[in-house]
């Protein structure tokens, strides 16, 4: 039989929140560890440590001695964090394409899956199914279960606020997106957290990309859409609907004039080079069929040196640098990373924005750098906001009990 935690004071709780930080991020430690770190008496951080092995949020490994690490004295009890405790998914619920990746506690993948959708069969219905079947296929390939999950973060092309809620659209296409995903999974999942994509991003590139160590900054994906996640003095904006950022702002913004990505804008100019038949005669888009011209190409060519590409991909950078010159006016930020697919290509654009960027700006011109992380970079910052919203709520989940 189980039963209940009874709640800790605000300083047994506080005690608690940094121990399992501390563990969290440790590999095997002993209580003088903690001590060391945490700054609790010898007393407290032991009894501390017991708790958390009996609400199996640690584990107590082989001592000292049958560690090999013994020398001298009686051996030190040795801990270490539980990453299997408890799994997190996330989940990149776009447009065409369903990604769910399951991690565990430090975010270390288990299992990832994609689901290809038709983009015109987008009913909120469809939708929830096929967001419901990638999970439950991403952890039946992990071989687990709903009862192993502690966290699911969904992030989506729309605006998102504080409770997971996208706000209504001229033509409902952002609730279409967002069919209350935070309903559908708050029904089995102890945690649940929905969030735009751009910003989910940003906190991918924050955590393991080229934003570690910014505070301020603002991830741009840019392949058909841009969308904008921006930090600003060390926090993520949202905003009172989730749409700090929103790009239709560039609508009204005379030299971009829309919200499109870099790759569509990339892709309409090759094809109508092809079309008025201005592409050099040694360009490797003069061989391809309109029908066959994507960004992804257009800008590979530009990288590969392809002078017909690289001319287009030159008026993309303009483009780009009054982008980022509006976010660096706006928000002083200090980098500006071009994230998503498009990224892998997109030298030449940002090595032809930075040349323009210094006259769209008084204030220092921001860096701007390609990600790293590829296609599956809104993937990648679900799980690390999973990870951060594990650490922020394990502790009050009811799985975690003393067992009686």
């Amino acid at each position: 039989m189980s039963q209940s935690l009874p709640t800790p004071t605000a300083l047994r709780r506080a005690s608690l929140d940094a121990v399992l930080r501390f563990a969290w991020d440790a590999e095997a430690f002993t209580a003088s560890d903690v001590l060391d770190v945490v700054g609790l008496t010898r007393t407290t951080a032991i009894d501390v440590i017991d708790e958390l092995v009996a609400r199996r949020m640690l584990a107590e490994l082989p001592n000292a001695r049958a560690a090999g690490d013994y020398r001298k004295g009686r051996p030190a009890r040795r801990f270490g964090f539980r990453p299997d405790a408890g799994f997190l998914i996330g989940v990149d619920a776009g447009q065409s394409r369903l990604t769910a990746t399951v991690a565990d506690l430090r975010g270390e993948n288990r299992a990832v899956r994609h689901l290809l959708l038709d983009p015109t069969m987008d009913a909120p219905d469809v939708r929830r199914e096929a967001a419901s079947r990638v999970v439950d296929e991403t952890l039946a390939e992990a071989q687990l279960t709903r009862a192993d999950v502690v966290a699911v973060v969904v992030g989506v092309p729309a605006p998102v606020d504080r409770n997971g809620i996208s706000p209504p659209h001229r033509d409902d296409f952002w609730r279409r997106m967002n069919p209350d995903f935070a309903e559908l999974f708050g029904a089995w999942a102890p945690i649940v957290r929905v969030e735009n994509d751009a910003s989910l991003a940003a906190v991918a590139e924050r955590a393991v990309g080229a934003a570690v160590g910014y505070d301020d900054f603002v991830t741009l994906l840019a392949g058909d859409r841009l969308g904008a996640g921006v930090w600003t003095d060390g926090r993520l904006l949202r905003g009172a609907h989730g749409g700090a950022a929103e790009t239709v702002a560039f609508d009204h913004v005379r030299g971009v004039d829309g919200a499109w990505g870099l790759g569509h804008r990339a892709a309409a100019l090759a094809r109508r080079a092809l079309a008025d038949g201005s592409l050099p005669a040694t360009s490797g888009l003069r061989g391809l069929d309109a029908a066959e011209v994507d960004g992804k190409t257009v800008l590979s060519l530009a990288a590969a040196g392809d002078e017909g590409a690289r001319e287009i991909a030159g008026q993309v950078g303009q483009t780009l640098a009054i982008v980022a010159g509006v976010f660096g006016s706006l928000f002083d930020s200090r980098l500006i990373v071009v994230s998503g697919a498009v990224a892998a290509g997109a030298g030449p654009v940002i090595s032809a924005a930075l040349d323009a960027l210094p006259e769209e700006l008084d204030l220092p011109a921001p860096e701007i750098v390609a990600s790293t992380l590829g296609a599956d970079i809104v993937s990648v910052g679900a799980v690390r906001a999973a990870v951060e919203a594990a650490r922020t709520g394990l502790l009050d989940l009811p799985r975690f009990v003393v067992a009686g």
